[in-house]
């Protein structure tokens, strides 16, 4: 059997500026129009749909396993932009990064409240 993840939708107050953001901090190409979205599309065919919506926004969180080099980028951009960053899930260590299982991993919100993770490593790999 194989499966892999394709895409989902991400729910924003606008669509076009969460998409950016969230193209701008991960340094990846520019979001797309694609029906009634703005896709992000991110390495092995998966893709970030975002969608405009016409009720409150439920916060969600979203992992992404990145490299070392691309990490000192976003992070960079996160510190340059004056992003409030995170080590933690529970938001109790500001302004500080993890380095959970031999690597590093960070914490921040969109600008809807979506919960972002980088990481180096997966959970569980040390």
């Amino acid at each position: 059997m194989t499966i892999s993840f394709n895409h989902t939708i991400v729910y924003a107050t606008d669509k076009r500026r969460s998409a950016e953001f969230l193209a701008n901090v991960f340094g990846l190409p520019k979001p797309q129009p694609m029906w009634s979205f703005m896709t992000v599309s991110l390495d092995h065919g998966v893709a970030l749909d975002f969608a405009t919506a016409d009720r409150p926004i439920s916060p969600q969180h979203y992992a992404f396993l990145v490299s070392e080099d691309d990490f000192d980028g976003i992070f960079e951009k996160i510190q340059a932009e004056g992003i409030p960053y995170w080590a933690d899930p529970a938001r109790s260590r500001p302004q500080q990064i993890n380095h959970n299982d031999g690597g590093r991993g960070v914490y921040f919100a969109d600008p809807d409240g979506h919960f972002l993770e980088a990481i180096t490593r997966p959970y569980g790999a040390a």
